[in-house]
Protein backbone atom coordinates (compact mmCIF):
# COMPACT_ATOMS: atom_id res chain seq x y z
CA UNK A 1 0.00 0.00 0.00
CA UNK A 2 1.25 3.76 -0.78
CA UNK A 3 -0.31 7.19 -0.31
CA UNK A 4 -0.07 7.48 -4.07
CA UNK A 5 -3.83 8.32 -5.07
CA UNK A 6 -6.37 9.55 -7.33
CA UNK A 7 -8.46 12.17 -6.41
CA UNK A 8 -10.99 14.22 -8.51
CA UNK A 9 -8.98 12.94 -11.74
CA UNK A 10 -5.28 14.01 -10.95
CA UNK A 11 -2.57 11.76 -8.88
CA UNK A 12 -1.68 12.87 -5.25
CA UNK A 13 1.13 12.72 -2.79
CA UNK A 14 -0.58 12.29 0.53
CA UNK A 15 -2.69 15.45 0.15
CA UNK A 16 -0.56 17.52 -2.27
CA UNK A 17 -1.53 17.04 -6.26
CA UNK A 18 1.74 16.60 -7.91
CA UNK A 19 0.42 18.70 -10.58
CA UNK A 20 1.48 21.39 -7.82
CA UNK A 21 5.06 20.06 -6.75
CA UNK A 22 5.67 19.82 -10.44
CA UNK A 23 4.78 23.82 -11.03
CA UNK A 24 6.55 24.52 -7.94
CA UNK A 25 9.92 22.29 -9.05
CA UNK A 26 9.92 21.52 -12.57
CA UNK A 27 10.16 17.92 -13.76
CA UNK A 28 11.61 15.49 -13.76
CA UNK A 29 11.63 15.35 -9.94
CA UNK A 30 11.07 12.59 -6.83
CA UNK A 31 8.73 12.38 -4.57
CA UNK A 32 8.33 10.36 -1.41
CA UNK A 33 5.47 10.18 1.05
CA UNK A 34 6.27 10.59 4.61
CA UNK A 35 2.68 8.11 5.41
CA UNK A 36 4.15 5.17 3.20
CA UNK A 37 7.81 5.13 4.89
CA UNK A 38 6.37 5.00 8.81
CA UNK A 39 3.67 2.30 7.66
CA UNK A 40 5.77 0.04 6.14
CA UNK A 41 8.76 0.73 8.60
CA UNK A 42 6.04 0.41 11.77
CA UNK A 43 5.23 -2.89 9.78
CA UNK A 44 8.52 -4.56 10.25
CA UNK A 45 8.93 -3.19 13.50
CA UNK A 46 5.91 -4.78 14.89
CA UNK A 47 6.62 -7.62 12.90
CA UNK A 48 9.22 -8.57 15.58
CA UNK A 49 7.33 -7.67 18.67
CA UNK A 50 8.03 -9.89 21.34
CA UNK A 51 11.78 -10.32 20.48
CA UNK A 52 14.70 -8.29 21.41
CA UNK A 53 14.84 -6.54 17.72
CA UNK A 54 16.47 -3.17 16.30
CA UNK A 55 15.19 -2.60 12.80
CA UNK A 56 18.29 -0.88 10.64
CA UNK A 57 17.09 0.58 7.59
CA UNK A 58 19.60 0.31 4.69
CA UNK A 59 20.89 3.85 3.83
CA UNK A 60 22.16 2.60 0.61
CA UNK A 61 18.17 2.05 -0.87
CA UNK A 62 17.38 5.84 -0.43
CA UNK A 63 20.18 8.20 1.61
CA UNK A 64 18.22 11.41 1.77
CA UNK A 65 19.07 12.89 5.15
CA UNK A 66 15.11 13.84 5.32
CA UNK A 67 14.19 9.86 5.05
CA UNK A 68 17.00 9.21 7.61
CA UNK A 69 15.18 11.45 10.18
CA UNK A 70 12.12 10.51 9.50
CA UNK A 71 12.55 6.85 9.92
CA UNK A 72 15.37 7.89 12.94
CA UNK A 73 12.50 9.27 14.67
CA UNK A 74 10.45 6.47 14.51
CA UNK A 75 12.89 4.52 16.43
CA UNK A 76 14.91 3.12 13.40
CA UNK A 77 18.56 2.02 13.50
CA UNK A 78 20.42 2.89 10.04
CA UNK A 79 22.59 0.23 8.17
CA UNK A 80 25.67 1.82 6.13
CA UNK A 81 27.76 0.47 3.93
CA UNK A 82 30.36 3.93 2.80
CA UNK A 83 32.09 6.51 4.74
CA UNK A 84 29.69 9.02 3.40
CA UNK A 85 26.65 6.57 4.06
CA UNK A 86 27.71 6.64 8.20
CA UNK A 87 28.36 10.58 7.92
CA UNK A 88 25.40 11.01 6.53
CA UNK A 89 22.98 9.38 9.32
CA UNK A 90 24.83 10.90 11.88
CA UNK A 91 24.39 14.19 9.84
CA UNK A 92 20.60 13.15 10.52
CA UNK A 93 20.63 12.57 14.08
CA UNK A 94 21.22 9.06 14.11
CA UNK A 95 23.51 7.86 17.36
CA UNK A 96 26.18 5.56 16.72
CA UNK A 97 24.69 2.81 18.65
CA UNK A 98 22.12 2.54 16.30
CA UNK A 99 24.59 2.29 13.53
CA UNK A 100 25.49 -0.93 11.81
CA UNK A 101 28.70 -0.75 9.26
CA UNK A 102 28.11 -3.19 6.67
CA UNK A 103 30.15 -3.41 3.48
CA UNK A 104 33.10 -5.87 1.75
CA UNK A 105 35.31 -2.67 1.22
CA UNK A 106 35.85 -0.85 4.76
CA UNK A 107 39.38 1.28 4.64
CA UNK A 108 41.39 2.26 7.67
CA UNK A 109 39.98 5.45 7.32
CA UNK A 110 36.39 4.32 7.32
CA UNK A 111 36.90 2.20 10.62
CA UNK A 112 38.52 5.06 12.26
CA UNK A 113 35.89 7.28 11.63
CA UNK A 114 33.40 4.75 12.89
CA UNK A 115 34.97 3.95 16.34
CA UNK A 116 35.60 7.22 16.62
CA UNK A 117 31.78 8.49 16.23
CA UNK A 118 30.55 5.69 17.80
CA UNK A 119 29.26 2.35 16.19
CA UNK A 120 26.60 -0.61 17.02
CA UNK A 121 28.96 -2.91 15.52
CA UNK A 122 30.97 -3.93 12.38
CA UNK A 123 29.73 -6.66 9.84
CA UNK A 124 32.98 -8.23 9.12
CA UNK A 125 33.43 -9.55 5.31
CA UNK A 126 36.42 -11.34 5.48
CA UNK A 127 39.31 -12.41 7.77
CA UNK A 128 41.72 -9.16 6.33
CA UNK A 129 39.41 -6.88 7.30
CA UNK A 130 39.07 -8.26 10.97
CA UNK A 131 42.64 -7.87 11.60
CA UNK A 132 42.40 -3.94 10.59
CA UNK A 133 39.50 -3.48 12.63
CA UNK A 134 41.60 -4.95 15.43
CA UNK A 135 44.32 -2.52 14.39
CA UNK A 136 42.60 0.73 14.61
CA UNK A 137 40.40 -0.34 17.65
CA UNK A 138 44.06 -0.92 19.23
CA UNK A 139 45.54 2.78 17.88
CA UNK A 140 42.48 4.46 19.24
CA UNK A 141 42.27 2.38 22.68
CA UNK A 142 38.70 1.25 22.13
CA UNK A 143 36.88 -1.71 21.94
CA UNK A 144 35.10 -2.76 18.64
CA UNK A 145 32.05 -4.92 18.43
CA UNK A 146 32.06 -7.05 15.47
CA UNK A 147 29.59 -10.06 13.95
CA UNK A 148 31.06 -12.06 11.06
CA UNK A 149 29.17 -11.62 7.82
CA UNK A 150 28.61 -15.41 6.90
CA UNK A 151 27.68 -16.91 3.36
CA UNK A 152 25.42 -19.70 3.53
CA UNK A 153 25.27 -20.70 -0.22
CA UNK A 154 21.87 -20.14 0.03
CA UNK A 155 20.20 -19.78 -3.80
CA UNK A 156 17.77 -16.19 -3.18
CA UNK A 157 16.37 -17.03 -6.61
CA UNK A 158 16.53 -13.46 -7.79
CA UNK A 159 18.37 -11.12 -10.11
CA UNK A 160 22.03 -12.18 -10.21
CA UNK A 161 23.17 -8.89 -9.97
CA UNK A 162 21.74 -8.40 -6.55
CA UNK A 163 21.97 -11.88 -5.00
CA UNK A 164 24.56 -12.13 -2.11
CA UNK A 165 24.19 -15.74 -0.54
CA UNK A 166 25.67 -18.04 -3.02
CA UNK A 167 29.51 -19.00 -2.94
CA UNK A 168 30.47 -17.36 -5.90
CA UNK A 169 29.58 -14.37 -4.73
CA UNK A 170 31.66 -11.36 -2.83
CA UNK A 171 30.32 -11.47 0.19
CA UNK A 172 31.18 -12.72 4.05
CA UNK A 173 33.17 -15.82 4.35
CA UNK A 174 31.73 -19.30 4.27
CA UNK A 175 29.75 -20.61 6.21
CA UNK A 176 32.23 -23.59 6.04
CA UNK A 177 34.94 -21.88 7.68
CA UNK A 178 33.01 -19.77 10.51
CA UNK A 179 34.69 -21.70 13.58
CA UNK A 180 37.95 -20.89 12.48
CA UNK A 181 37.81 -17.76 11.64
CA UNK A 182 35.52 -17.02 14.88
CA UNK A 183 38.46 -19.12 16.67
CA UNK A 184 40.48 -15.99 15.18
CA UNK A 185 38.65 -13.35 16.30
CA UNK A 186 38.39 -14.06 19.71
CA UNK A 187 42.19 -14.19 19.59
CA UNK A 188 42.26 -10.71 18.57
CA UNK A 189 42.95 -7.42 20.42
CA UNK A 190 40.93 -4.92 21.06
CA UNK A 191 37.53 -7.15 18.79
CA UNK A 192 34.40 -8.09 20.93
CA UNK A 193 32.95 -10.81 19.36
CA UNK A 194 29.10 -10.29 19.92
CA UNK A 195 27.43 -12.29 16.76
CA UNK A 196 26.55 -13.60 13.32
CA UNK A 197 25.53 -11.52 10.28
CA UNK A 198 23.60 -13.07 7.19
CA UNK A 199 22.42 -11.35 4.17
CA UNK A 200 21.73 -13.47 0.94
CA UNK A 201 20.54 -10.71 -1.74
CA UNK A 202 17.77 -8.41 -2.38
CA UNK A 203 14.22 -7.96 -4.10
CA UNK A 204 13.27 -11.58 -2.45
CA UNK A 205 9.98 -12.90 -3.62
CA UNK A 206 9.94 -16.17 -1.68
CA UNK A 207 10.53 -16.95 2.11
CA UNK A 208 12.29 -20.37 1.36
CA UNK A 209 15.64 -19.01 0.83
CA UNK A 210 15.10 -16.94 4.47
CA UNK A 211 14.15 -20.05 5.90
CA UNK A 212 16.81 -22.33 4.62
CA UNK A 213 19.59 -19.58 5.72
CA UNK A 214 18.21 -18.88 8.83
CA UNK A 215 18.08 -22.75 10.01
CA UNK A 216 21.91 -23.07 8.88
CA UNK A 217 22.77 -19.36 11.24
CA UNK A 218 21.06 -21.49 14.17
CA UNK A 219 22.90 -24.26 13.40
CA UNK A 220 26.23 -21.93 13.21
CA UNK A 221 24.86 -19.86 16.79
CA UNK A 222 24.71 -23.46 18.95
CA UNK A 223 28.32 -24.51 17.57
CA UNK A 224 30.29 -21.12 18.11
CA UNK A 225 28.22 -20.96 21.87
CA UNK A 226 29.84 -24.49 22.29
CA UNK A 227 33.10 -23.12 21.33
CA UNK A 228 32.87 -20.84 23.82
CA UNK A 229 31.68 -17.83 22.15
CA UNK A 230 29.26 -15.52 23.40
CA UNK A 231 27.00 -14.89 20.52
CA UNK A 232 24.26 -12.67 21.67
CA UNK A 233 22.78 -10.79 18.07
CA UNK A 234 21.51 -12.33 15.13
CA UNK A 235 22.12 -9.92 12.55
CA UNK A 236 19.60 -11.37 9.53
CA UNK A 237 20.18 -8.77 6.74
CA UNK A 238 17.33 -7.18 4.27
CA UNK A 239 15.83 -8.08 1.15
CA UNK A 240 12.24 -8.66 1.38
CA UNK A 241 10.89 -7.66 -1.71
CA UNK A 242 7.75 -5.23 -3.73
CA UNK A 243 5.15 -5.82 -6.35
CA UNK A 244 6.68 -3.49 -8.87
CA UNK A 245 4.17 -4.29 -11.25
CA UNK A 246 0.65 -3.86 -9.64
CA UNK A 247 -0.69 -7.51 -11.81
CA UNK A 248 2.35 -9.35 -10.29
CA UNK A 249 1.20 -11.31 -6.70
CA UNK A 250 2.58 -9.58 -3.96
CA UNK A 251 5.76 -11.27 -1.91
CA UNK A 252 5.17 -12.47 1.18
CA UNK A 253 4.32 -10.03 4.26
CA UNK A 254 6.55 -8.29 6.77
CA UNK A 255 4.01 -10.39 9.42
CA UNK A 256 4.84 -13.79 7.51
CA UNK A 257 8.87 -13.06 7.45
CA UNK A 258 8.86 -12.20 11.31
CA UNK A 259 6.61 -15.69 12.47
CA UNK A 260 9.66 -17.55 9.85
CA UNK A 261 12.46 -15.72 12.24
CA UNK A 262 10.66 -16.64 15.58
CA UNK A 263 9.82 -20.25 13.82
CA UNK A 264 13.56 -20.67 13.28
CA UNK A 265 15.84 -18.21 15.35
CA UNK A 266 13.44 -17.25 18.56
CA UNK A 267 14.64 -20.53 20.56
CA UNK A 268 18.06 -18.95 20.55
CA UNK A 269 17.35 -15.85 23.05
CA UNK A 270 19.17 -13.32 20.54
CA UNK A 271 18.21 -9.95 19.76
CA UNK A 272 17.40 -9.73 16.23
CA UNK A 273 18.26 -7.08 13.58
CA UNK A 274 17.35 -6.78 10.15
CA UNK A 275 18.10 -4.19 7.37
CA UNK A 276 14.92 -3.47 5.25
CA UNK A 277 15.47 -0.83 2.58
CA UNK A 278 13.63 -1.25 -0.82
CA UNK A 279 10.56 -2.43 1.47
CA UNK A 280 10.42 0.72 3.70
CA UNK A 281 11.18 3.25 1.23
CA UNK A 282 10.62 1.74 -2.72
CA UNK A 283 7.14 2.10 -2.75
CA UNK A 284 7.26 5.56 -1.03
CA UNK A 285 8.36 6.94 -4.00
CA UNK A 286 7.55 8.10 -7.33
CA UNK A 287 9.63 9.85 -10.31
CA UNK A 288 7.51 12.49 -12.44
CA UNK A 289 8.06 13.17 -15.94
CA UNK A 290 7.11 15.14 -18.53
CA UNK A 291 6.38 14.36 -22.11
CA UNK A 292 8.42 16.26 -24.47
CA UNK A 293 7.38 14.41 -27.61
CA UNK A 294 5.04 11.52 -29.53
CA UNK A 295 7.36 10.25 -32.06
CA UNK A 296 5.76 8.03 -34.51
CA UNK A 297 8.45 5.42 -35.69
CA UNK A 298 8.25 2.45 -38.37
CA UNK A 299 5.74 -0.04 -36.83
CA UNK A 300 6.15 1.32 -33.28
CA UNK A 301 5.39 4.73 -31.27
CA UNK A 302 7.81 6.25 -28.55
CA UNK A 303 6.82 8.22 -25.76
CA UNK A 304 10.14 10.85 -25.37
CA UNK A 305 10.15 12.36 -21.67
CA UNK A 306 12.52 14.19 -19.92
CA UNK A 307 13.53 11.87 -17.48
CA UNK A 308 16.54 9.37 -18.75
CA UNK A 309 18.03 6.44 -17.42
CA UNK A 310 20.47 8.36 -15.67
CA UNK A 311 18.06 9.56 -13.75
CA UNK A 312 16.19 5.71 -12.83
CA UNK A 313 19.14 3.39 -14.24
CA UNK A 314 17.08 0.22 -12.51
CA UNK A 315 15.37 -0.62 -16.30
CA UNK A 316 18.45 -0.36 -18.10
CA UNK A 317 20.85 -1.86 -15.32
CA UNK A 318 18.34 -4.90 -14.30
CA UNK A 319 15.90 -5.01 -16.64
CA UNK A 320 13.13 -3.84 -14.46
CA UNK A 321 9.64 -2.87 -14.56
CA UNK A 322 7.91 0.47 -13.30
CA UNK A 323 4.49 0.37 -13.73
CA UNK A 324 4.11 3.97 -14.92
CA UNK A 325 0.59 5.91 -15.32
CA UNK A 326 -0.62 9.40 -16.12
CA UNK A 327 -0.91 12.07 -13.82
CA UNK A 328 -3.86 13.17 -15.18
CA UNK A 329 -6.33 10.43 -14.86
CA UNK A 330 -7.81 8.75 -17.64
CA UNK A 331 -11.15 7.92 -18.64
CA UNK A 332 -12.65 4.72 -17.52
CA UNK A 333 -13.41 3.53 -21.17
CA UNK A 334 -10.23 4.81 -22.95
CA UNK A 335 -8.33 2.30 -25.47
CA UNK A 336 -4.51 1.18 -24.25
CA UNK A 337 -2.33 1.18 -27.06
CA UNK A 338 1.48 -0.09 -26.99
CA UNK A 339 4.72 2.33 -26.70
CA UNK A 340 7.79 2.73 -25.68
CA UNK A 341 8.80 4.90 -23.23
CA UNK A 342 11.94 6.84 -23.42
CA UNK A 343 14.35 9.26 -22.85
CA UNK A 344 16.77 11.60 -24.05
CA UNK A 345 19.77 10.43 -23.45
CA UNK A 346 21.93 8.63 -26.72
CA UNK A 347 21.91 5.08 -25.96
CA UNK A 348 19.04 2.78 -26.60
CA UNK A 349 19.33 1.41 -23.10
CA UNK A 350 17.81 4.90 -22.27
CA UNK A 351 14.11 2.64 -22.37
CA UNK A 352 11.95 2.74 -19.31
CA UNK A 353 9.46 0.13 -21.21
CA UNK A 354 9.14 -1.45 -24.33
CA UNK A 355 5.27 -1.86 -25.94
CA UNK A 356 3.89 -1.00 -22.84
CA UNK A 357 -0.03 -0.24 -23.21
CA UNK A 358 -0.73 3.55 -21.86
CA UNK A 359 -3.71 6.26 -22.50
CA UNK A 360 -3.30 8.70 -25.29
CA UNK A 361 -0.63 11.19 -24.08
CA UNK A 362 0.60 14.60 -25.78
CA UNK A 363 3.34 16.67 -25.56
CA UNK A 364 3.49 18.50 -21.71
CA UNK A 365 1.16 15.94 -20.04
CA UNK A 366 3.22 14.46 -16.87
CA UNK A 367 3.46 10.82 -15.80
CA UNK A 368 4.46 8.72 -12.97
CA UNK A 369 6.79 5.87 -12.33
CA UNK A 370 5.50 3.78 -9.62
CA UNK A 371 7.95 2.39 -6.84
CA UNK A 372 10.75 4.20 -7.51
CA UNK A 373 11.92 5.35 -3.81
CA UNK A 374 14.21 2.79 -3.57
CA UNK A 375 17.74 2.73 -6.18
CA UNK A 376 16.33 5.85 -8.02
CA UNK A 377 18.42 9.02 -6.56
CA UNK A 378 20.91 7.30 -5.05
CA UNK A 379 21.81 6.01 -8.20
CA UNK A 380 21.24 8.76 -10.86
CA UNK A 381 24.19 10.54 -12.08
CA UNK A 382 25.22 13.49 -14.28
CA UNK A 383 25.63 11.82 -17.72
CA UNK A 384 24.99 13.41 -20.79
CA UNK A 385 25.77 16.66 -18.47
CA UNK A 386 22.52 16.28 -17.16
CA UNK A 387 21.31 17.88 -14.04
CA UNK A 388 20.49 15.98 -11.02
CA UNK A 389 17.24 16.27 -10.33
CA UNK A 390 15.22 17.38 -7.18
CA UNK A 391 13.85 15.34 -4.64
CA UNK A 392 10.66 16.29 -2.91
CA UNK A 393 9.15 15.16 0.59
CA UNK A 394 5.35 14.95 1.43
CA UNK A 395 3.67 15.35 4.75
CA UNK A 396 -0.32 15.41 5.06
CA UNK A 397 -0.66 18.60 2.57
CA UNK A 398 2.83 19.97 2.81
CA UNK A 399 5.70 19.51 0.73
CA UNK A 400 9.73 20.78 0.74
CA UNK A 401 12.01 20.08 -1.73
CA UNK A 402 14.63 17.90 0.16
CA UNK A 403 18.07 18.16 -2.15
CA UNK A 404 17.18 20.96 -5.06
CA UNK A 405 18.32 20.36 -8.77
CA UNK A 406 21.72 22.36 -9.23
CA UNK A 407 22.48 25.01 -11.69
CA UNK A 408 24.28 23.99 -14.95
CA UNK A 409 27.13 26.69 -14.12
CA UNK A 410 27.48 24.81 -10.78
CA UNK A 411 27.74 21.42 -12.37
CA UNK A 412 30.02 22.73 -14.72
CA UNK A 413 31.76 25.06 -12.42
CA UNK A 414 33.16 21.89 -10.48
CA UNK A 415 35.43 21.07 -13.27
CA UNK A 416 39.08 22.28 -12.98
CA UNK A 417 41.14 23.24 -15.83
CA UNK A 418 45.03 23.03 -15.44
CA UNK A 419 47.44 25.65 -15.94
CA UNK A 420 48.43 24.71 -19.12
CA UNK A 421 45.58 24.76 -21.20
Amino acid sequence: MDHFLYRDGALYAEDVPLTEIAAAVGTPFYVYSTATLLRHFHLFDQALEGLDHLVCYAVKAASNQAILRTLAEAGAGMDVVSQGEYRRAKAAGVPGERIVFSGVGKTAEDIRVALSGGIRQFNVESEPELEVISAVAQELGVIAPITVRVNPDVDAKTHAKIATGKSENKFGIPIARAREVYARAAKLPGIDVIGIDVHIGSQLTQLEPFEMAYHKVAELTELLRADGHNIRRLDLGGGLGIPYARSNEAPPLPSDYGALVRRTLGHLGCEIEIEPGRLVVGNAGLLVSEVIYVKHGEGRDFLIVDAAMNDLIRPAMYEAHHDIVPVIEPAPAVELAPIDVVGPICETGDTFARQRPMPPLAAGDLIAFRSAGAYGAVMSSEYNSRLLIPEVMVKGDQFAVIRRRPTFDEMINRDTIPEWL
